[in-house]
C-alpha cells in the first residue's frame, strides 16, 4: 500500500469512542453528565494528539435513542427520521468534543464534520434490527417499547431498543477528512457511524437506520492508511465467554483467533469485526480497551491488541 505524505511524519491514529463511554449506562442523559464525560475523553484525546495525527469518531446510541423518544413524544407530528436524528446527535456530540478538545489543544486545532455514509437499501440488516440505541430498559419498559412498535433485545442485564444497522459502503466526505487530517487538524467525524444515506439514481437520500460506528471507523482508518485503529469503550478489554464461568480477558490475538469465537452482535461483535477488518486490510494494529485507560491501551499494558502476529 502506497502511503500518502502528510504535513509531518507523525503517525496517524483513528480513535473510535463508544457512545456508552460518553454517556454511561443508567446515567441521566443530561448535558451536564455528557459534558463531564466528554471532558475526560478530551484529556485522553489531547494527550494522544501530542505525538500523532488524530481522527476521532464516536458512537451515539444513548443520544440518538433519547432524541427518538423525544420525537415520538411530540403529539400531532410525524416522528423524525433516523438520518435526521443521527445528524442531530453528530452535531451535539461533535460540538461537545470540539469544545473540550479545543480547551486542551486550542479551538483552531479541531474540526467537526457532519459525515454521510452510503449503505445499500437491500442490505439484509434492514430485516433484522441489531443496533442498540437509547437508555437501558427494565422488563416493563421493554414491553412498553415493544407495544409502541419498536424492536427490543437483551443488552447485558437489561433491555434496549434495537434498529437496523446496515454495512457502511462509502464515506462521502472522505476526501475532506483526509485533507484536514493531512493539514494537521484533529478531525471529529463519522459520528454515530455517519448519517445513513442510499443512492437513488444520482441523488443521496436518507434511510431509517443507525450504522455501527466501529465498522465505519474501520473503513475510514483503512482508507486513510492510518497507522493504528483504537476502539475505546467502557470495558477494559475484550472478554471471551463473557458472563460465564470461563470468562477471560483477551490481551493479544490475531483476526483468525478473534473470529473463531462468538461475540454479541449488538455490542462487542462489531468492535471485534472492525478491528479484524482493519488488521486484515492493512497488516497494522488495532486495539480495543477502556477510554479511561487509553494510555495503557496504547502501551500494551491494558486492553486487547489485534495484529497479524
Amino acid at each position: 500500500m502506497n502511503r500518502r505524505r502528510r504535513h509531518d511524519d507523525r503517525p496517524l491514529l483513528v480513535v473510535a469512542i463508544g457512545g456508552n463511554a460518553l454517556l454511561h449506562r443508567r446515567e441521566q442523559p443530561n448535558i451536564a453528565n455528557q459534558r463531564a464525560n466528554v471532558a475526560g475523553a478530551a484529556r485522553v484525546l489531547a494527550s494522544l494528539a501530542e505525538s500523532r495525527g488524530l481522527v476521532v469518531t464516536h458512537g451515539n446510541g444513548p443520544q440518538v435513542g433519547l432524541l427518538a423518544r423525544q420525537s415520538e413524544a411530540l403529539s400531532g407530528s410525524d416522528p423524525v427520521p433516523f438520518d435526521v436524528l443521527v445528524a442531530e446527535s453528530e452535531g451535539l456530540i461533535g460540538y461537545l468534543l470540539a469544545e473540550e478538545i479545543g480547551r486542551q489543544l486550542g479551538p483552531e486545532r479541531v474540526v467537526v464534520l457532519l459525515t454521510l455514509v452510503v449503505v445499500d437499501r437491500r442490505d439484509p440488516a434492514f430485516g433484522k434490527p441489531t443496533k442498540p440505541i437509547g437508555a437501558m430498559l427494565d422488563e416493563q419498559g421493554a414491553r412498553e417499547a415493544s407495544r409502541r412498535g419498536n424492536d427490543v433485545a437483551r443488552d447485558g442485564d437489561g433491555w434496549r431498543r434495537v434498529v437496523p444497522s446496515p454495512e457502511p459502503l462509502e464515506i462521502v466526505e472522505f476526501a475532506a477528512i483526509r485533507s484536514l487530517a493531512e493539514a494537521g487538524y484533529v478531525v471529529v467525524c463519522g459520528g454515530g457511524g455517519g448519517i445513513p444515506v442510499a443512492r437513488d439514481g444520482g441523488v443521496l437520500r436518507g434511510v431509517e437506520a443507525v450504522i455501527d460506528k466501529d465498522l465505519t471507523s474501520a473503513l475510514l482508518a483503512t482508507e486513510l492508511e492510518a497507522d493504528e485503529l483504537m476502539i475505546l469503550t467502557d470495558v477494559d478489554a475484550v472478554v471471551a465467554e463473557w458472563g460465564g464461568p470461563a470468562a477471560r480477558p483477551i490481551r493479544s490475538a490475531t483476526p483468525a483467533e478473534m473470529r473463531a469465537l462468538d461475540w454479541a452482535s449488538g455490542s462487542m461483535g462489531p468492535k471485534v469485526e472492525a478491528a479484524c477488518r482493519f488488521v486484515e486490510a492493512t497488516g497494522r494494529v488495532a486495539r480495543i480497551g477502556s477510554l479511561e485507560h487509553a494510555g495503557d491501551v496504547m502501551a500494551d499494558r491494558s486492553g486487547t491488541r489485534v495484529s497479524m502476529s
